[in-house]
């Protein structure tokens, strides 16, 4: 299911494709340093135009098996962020996990509460689920406060949730009912 939203400032939220792999790898590279604390730790292949084809490869096949809802952030042709549903459980829970980052140089601006929310209504009007989850380093208040002000709360603390810029971190959890 091809996905176009336009949001503020004519940022548009859409779907990833095979050929954005030398523009997300450019965007990882140009926002290393800003992603680095809230990320798993990345070898020099991810970085590369090679290893985004291998990702985009991976997840567009969670995709193609209803298990994934991978999306990009653009202002027009360059990525300036991500967006991905996954984990993505039919049958009686109909729940999946959020995901998402955001160009340093758009930070504070709305932008990724604008998509978030978008997503959530995708999530339930397209994708039919119940609920959404996102977890979030205990000190991230920015993505905290993207999830609140899109309807999220907090359900608990995970200890040890994520392997973290190289270590187990704790994650605050938090869920949307989408009913």
């Amino acid at each position: 299911m091809p996905i176009e939203v336009i949001l503020n400032d004519g940022f548009l939220l859409r779907s990833l494709m095979a050929e954005d792999a030398a523009m997300l790898a450019r965007a990882y590279r140009t926002n290393r340093d800003h992603l680095e604390p809230w990320d798993p730790a990345r070898a020099e292949r991810f970085f590369t135009a090679a290893g985004q084809r291998a990702e985009i490869d991976r997840i567009l096949a969670d995709g193609e098996a209803g298990a994934a809802l991978p999306l990009v952030l653009t202002d027009g042709t360059q990525i300036v962020g991500r967006v991905n549903v996954s984990g993505i459980i039919r049958e009686a829970f109909q729940s999946a996990n959020l995901g998402y980052w955001i160009d340093a140089r758009c930070a504070g601006r709305g932008l990724m509460t604008a998509a978030v929310g978008a997503v959530a209504r995708i999530a339930k009007d397209e994708l039919q689920l119940h609920r959404i989850q996102a977890g979030t380093l205990l000190h991230n208040a920015a993505s905290q406060s993207v999830l609140k002000k899109c309807g999220f709360v907090e359900f608990g603390v995970a200890p040890e949730y994520l392997l973290i810029a190289g270590r187990w971190q704790d994650h605050r959890l938090f869920q949307r009912i989408l009913a």
